[in-house]
């Protein structure tokens, strides 16, 4: 239940006073907390069958949970389905969680045999150092343990640091959950601390939640961007380059350039400006930013260079430490800067394609979906206090209609807004308001679901995040609109106003795709590889009924060619129903066929990702249906969709 707002135990006591709302199991909260209690469950059942292992931390994630733990041999799938028979007993065992609050030197005593947990115990207090999901350990305020209660004996029968709230009771884990895999984790996720053994799994309010889940991942396990990367050919990630460092394949690329050049046009085409910045750059420019204190466990190691030595070694000039860049807006900053800027420039945006780069951990990467070198399809706005509502909502539009542009409609906001703790945030509280107000007008203008998250705003200003519903189900994160009210005061930006006196622009930060890499893969995994045909890398490809037809095929598709069509021809010695079957399996949109009859004619045939066709279209007609097509962006998969 919620109590006066904040989760709480069913046990807990109430005041007369107090204001209760019940917590459904199959809200999101009542997911969290159920998710949060199994973890606990399986935290007791590996250390039922391995009384030696440690227990790190084991908070509930997006559809499910894991638990951390130091062992002295890995998992094997043979130790979690003794995991799993051990949980399925502990949940009909029917045990009670009871909460008890302690004081540190408490909970260090009945914890002496758990490092990990005395650590968290010495960090608590929120300090975001403590650890990705530490929160449901130890926090600000009391410290509390959660023991669980054998319900015929009243005995303890095992405890964990914890938080809370949780179930009632074991019993009521239910039957929906799964144990999913085993993965290694670096203790307080860095590479310097003990690596653990993370079991995840998932928990839902019932089995047939469960079985809808578990057919999700097998969905998603087939639309897998890494393995579609592969069997399309793509992308990679060759290991002498390095982790995280992607190479585009001719196939990937084209795709990649369809979408970076169809952005750079309809960008042009609402007034931006493109842009060329190095991916290296001096310390001081990220001194002046202050990215190298806010943002510096992202940042790569410093190159020193410049450095220069006398004929007997001695260091005649000092050095200068220079950065691999991770974010793009200081060098759109010093753009501005260059030269005095007046009110009739503003709005000012530019636009760039930047290449950054992100220290990530190795176990953080995935895919092109978390990288250490990435492409922002990045823009950088500066706008005079008067503009700010309209600019926003132009800047939100567009984003909207170029998402669209790529089969992306099932759209929601959320709304970052800033912490009630004014050391929390910088600015005027009344530019802060002002802002917010227009931010949330310009979200609600959309028609839009639209979420405000209080306290969730950078302290540089607050902002909107757009996330997008794929074809299966999923939430992603995509674009951001940031309003920024430091880094122009940090950098000095002026403009001259109408009046002749200097005033302070606001920046608007916006990345429309977020990352080129990480959008591609959710554009991959969104078709299951089955690109619309003005993005696909081979757009039509021809298979002759015989080869003697070859050679009518190959003016049809030269005549495609020359509309911009990417057209081929399939010359193989396979017999037409294998060239089918490989072009089919390669995820081509269209196949072209031709035979006696369409040569006679002057005609060819469509074949389509459904196996339906069209056949005896004239060559002109079939030229214009396709290239009206591409123009359109239609997703072709039937014959009646080529109209």
């Amino acid at each position: 239940m919620r109590v006066d707002g904040e989760l709480t135990d069913l046990a807990a006591e109430v005041g007369e006073t107090q204001t209760t709302e019940p917590v459904t199991i199959d809200s999101q909260d009542g997911l969290n907390i159920l998710r949060h209690s199994t973890a606990h469950v399986l935290a007791q059942a590996v250390q039922t069958l391995r009384p030696a292992a440690k227990l790190g931390i084991g908070p509930f994630i997006t559809d499910g949970f894991y638990y951390d733990f130091g062992v002295e041999d890995p998992f094997t799938p043979d130790d979690l389905k003794a995991v799993k028979r051990e949980m399925q007993r502990i949940v009909k065992d029917a045990q009670r969680f009871r909460r008890r609050v302690v004081t540190d030197d408490e909970a260090r005593a009945e914890l002496a045999d758990e490092p990990f947990k005395l650590e968290l115990i010495g960090l608590k207090g929120g300090k975001k150092e403590a650890a990705e999901g530490a929160g449901v350990e130890v926090g600000e305020g009391e410290l509390t343990i959660y023991d669980n209660v054998d319900g015929r004996t009243g005995e303890t029968v095992w405890k964990d640091l914890c938080r809370g709230p949780h179930v009632p009771s074991t019993r009521m884990v239910g039957n929906g959950w799964d144990i999913l895999r085993i993965a290694g984790a670096y203790w307080r996720g860095s590479e310097k601390n003990p690596q653990l053994q993370r079991i995840y799994g998932t928990a839902w309010a019932s089995k047939d939640d469960l079985r809808a889940y578990q057919d999700r991942l097998a969905e998603a396990a087939r639309r897998d961007h890494r393995k579609l990367g592969r069997e399309l050919d793509l992308f990679s990630f060759p290991d002498e380059i390095g982790s995280g460092l992607s190479v585009w394949h001719p196939k990937g690329g084209i795709v990649r350039g369809e979408m970076e050049q169809h952005a750079r046009r309809r960008h042009i085409a609402e007034g931006y400006s493109y842009v060329y910045t190095p991916h290296i750059t001096k310390k001081d420019l990220f001194v002046t930013s202050n990215h190298l204190v806010t943002y510096a466990d992202g940042i790569w190691p410093p190159i020193r260079m410049d450095e220069e030595r006398d004929d007997e070694g001695y260091v005649t000039k000092q050095g200068v430490d220079y950065y691999l860049k991770p974010m793009n807006c200081p060098m759109h900053i010093l753009i501005y800067k260059e030269r005095g800027r007046s009110y009739r420039e503003l709005p000012l945006r530019l636009a760039e394609n930047g290449t950054v780069y992100r220290n990530e951990l190795s176990g953080a990467l995935h895919g092109l979906t978390r990288v250490r070198g990435f492409t922002q399809d990045d823009a950088h706005l500066f706008v005079t206090p008067e503009q700010l509502e309209a600019e926003t909502t132009k800047v939100l539009e567009f984003v909207l209609s170029l998402l669209k542009d790529f089969g992306l409609t099932d759209f929601r906001l959320e709304l970052s807004m800033r912490d009630d703790e004014k050391e929390k945030w910088i600015g005027e509280e009344s530019v802060w308001e002002t802002a917010t107000d227009a931010l949330r007008r310009v979200a609600l203008s959309t028609g839009l679901h639209l979420v405000e998250e209080p306290g969730e705003a950078a302290f540089y200003g607050p902002k909107i995040d757009l996330k997008v519903t794929d074809a299966i189900g999923r939430s992603w994160q995509l674009s951001t609109v940031q309003l920024d009210f430091n880094l122009p005061e940090r950098f000095e930006l002026e403009f001259t106003d109408r009046d002749g006196s200097k005033q302070r622009p606001i920046m608007i930060h916006r990345a429309l795709f977020g990352s080129i890499e990480r959008f591609f893969a959710i554009l991959l995994e969104h078709y299951a590889g089955d690109f619309p045909l003005w993005l696909a890398p081979v757009q039509i490809m021809g298979v002759p009924v015989a080869d003697e037809f070859s050679e009518y095929l190959d003016g049809v598709v030269g005549n495609l060619r020359a509309a911009g069509i990417r057209a081929e021809v399939d010359h193989s010695d396979d017999r037409m129903q294998k060239k089918i079957r490989t072009h089919t399996t390669a995820k081509v949109p269209v196949l072209l066929i031709a035979g006696e009859q369409d040569r006679t004619a002057g005609t060819v045939s469509f074949r389509f990702r459904d196996g339906s066709q069209r056949n005896g279209v004239p060559v002109d007609e079939a030229i214009a249906l396709v290239t009206n097509a591409v123009a359109s962006k239609a997703l072709i998969q039937t014959a009646e969709d080529l109209a």
